[in-house]
């Protein structure tokens, strides 16, 4: 038994680490993870363990595509990692090299065709593309690609590009991949493989992270660099914004092929949907979120008796806000670890059940307590007033909310799901009005540039349109289509994502 057989053996049941399943609408999803292996007798297993890592990007659907010889074989499923990944399963892929997805839905349905690596024999052989983001133009480009006789399985815009790549002239398996990605707009970061190499390319913007690690002489590709440290895989550095990076037997190599551009990393890595212990765009996210809670005590004091956090993501912000504040921090909220993604609600009306279900408060630690309730966001609000219902009726004195980020104004575009802008409650009532109906003594959010000097880096390289309606990219609305809207897409809904 390898050291990865005996780490796999070891891993604990999954449940999902954030929201659960009835409240996901009041809070923003994740989007999705890819990691790939090059020149490693056990990449399956490697990539299993790099998924197992990144369940947080995506819980809805896996997939695994490995290559020996040049052939390639997968296998997917919907669901979590170690559902889809059991040993007998996973013993079916095998190779040196290899690429993996977890996938969180809203381009496409939650359906077997829709996971994720696609794929495809062609002309020149077989392929496997797999891509975190979203692309802006992926309608009118699919529906120009239906116009020509191209025929769609699946339903997500990792289909266009890889329907692209198929049909590029272009001389190597990189160029054709360099070609399909000049044809499209918005956030991709994409690992392609044909059985001979690798190929990783981040769009010039760097919407989304992407980080190249090395292992027992190979080379791993990760989301995030927690999927690294779960390997024991040393860092390298982040693939660049713009960057191509090809990996073979002759070794890796490096290019820019795309235009040039300002950088625009998406700022909601650092607030929510990175895992705190990885690192990305040049900053720990662990730090960077107790830099916002710190930056909130500052903006935002009050005389209070505890901070607590809405768990787990915003316990970080909280124990910033703790330290900046001198007031002390506890763990008001007791987390149920044991609930899965849904839920048997009883017939009888049990108050606030969904939220109960989760979080239950400690009775002893809120009760006639002045409370700083820390969360990293307000999505449409609801949740947020049930939590604070049942802290009043735990006997809260006071309920005082910071939040450690700005009002959510605006959808996403680049792999975020966002409910459409009209659900969002900070489009439509100001923050005074949001307090009221939360029913809180206090509210206050952090401000954009707060967050930025947060964030660190230049501020300039970051995309901030949900918190201020200043896009980087054309929307989808910009790009005029003639078809009807697809039954497998609801256009009610303002983000497309991977």
């Amino acid at each position: 038994m390898s050291r990865f057989d005996a780490l796999i053996a070891n891993l604990p049941p999954q449940h999902p680490h954030r929201r659960f399943e009835s409240e996901s609408a009041d809070h923003l999803r994740d989007e999705c993870g890819v990691f790939g292996v090059f020149g490693h007798p056990e990449a399956a297993k490697l990539i299993y363990l790099g998924l197992y890592a990144l369940q947080h990007r995506g819980q809805e659907g896996a997939g695994i595509v490995c290559a020996r010889d040049g052939v390639l074989t997968a296998h997917r499923g919907v669901g979590l990692v170690n559902d889809v990944f059991k040993p007998h399963k996973l013993a079916r892929v095998s190779g040196t090299q290899g690429i993996g997805h977890v996938r969180y839905s809203t381009f496409g349905s939650s359906n077997l065709r829709n996971v994720q690596p696609l794929v495809v024999d062609y002309a020149r052989g077989s392929m496997a593309l797999c891509h975190n983001g979203n692309l802006v133009n992926a309608d009118v480009v699919r529906e120009q690609l239906e116009e020509e006789g191209a025929i769609f399985q699946a339903t997500t815009d990792t289909a266009t590009i890889i329907h692209l790549v198929a049909r590029s002239k272009a001389p190597t398996f990189t160029d054709t991949v360099i070609d399909a990605l000049k044809q499209v707009i918005g956030a991709f970061t994409v690992l392609a493989m044909n059985g001979k190499e690798i190929v990783a390319a981040r769009d010039p913007l760097g919407f989304r992270p992407l980080w190249l690690g090395k292992l027992d002489g190979g080379y791993v590709l990760a989301s995030e660099t927690c999927a690294l440290d779960i390997i024991d895989a040393d860092w390298v550095r982040e693939v660049e914004p713009g960057e191509v990076l090809t990996v073979n037997e002759y070794g890796i190599t490096s290019q820019f092929p795309f235009e040039k551009a300002v950088p625009k990393q998406c700022v909601f890595e650092h607030i929510y949907v990175a895992r705190p212990d990885s690192e990305i765009f040049g900053k720990s996210v662990d730090a960077v979120r107790k830099d916002m809670g710190r930056a909130l005590a500052r903006i935002a004091p009050v005389d209070a008796d505890l901070v607590m956090a809405v768990p787990d993501s915003s316990n970080p912000a909280a124990l910033g806000y703790a330290h900046e504040s001198g007031i002390p921090f506890d763990m008001g909220f007791i987390r149920n670890h044991y609930v899965g993604r849904t839920f048997i609600e009883p017939n009888q009306g049990i108050r606030d059940f969904g939220v109960k279900i989760k979080l239950n408060p400690s009775r002893s630690t809120v009760n006639g307590k002045r409370i700083v309730l820390v969360d990293d966001s307000i999505v449409r609000g609801t949740t947020a007033k049930k939590i604070i219902k049942v802290l009043r009726r735990c006997g809260a004195r006071e309920v005082h909310y910071r939040v450690a980020s700005p009002p959510i104004i605006n959808s996403c575009y680049y792999g975020i799901d966002t409910p459409n802008r009209t659900k969002l409650i900070a489009h439509n009532l100001s923050v005074e009005q949001i307090r009221e109906y939360l029913e809180v003594d206090t509210l206050a959010y952090l401000p954009i540039p707060e967050l930025l000097k947060a964030a660190g880096g230049d501020p300039a390289h970051y995309c901030t349109a949900c918190f201020n309606n200043v896009y980087p990219t054309p929307t989808p609305d910009q790009f005029q289509s003639t078809k009807e809207p697809s039954r497998h897409v609801d256009h009610s809904i303002d983000v497309y994502a991977t």
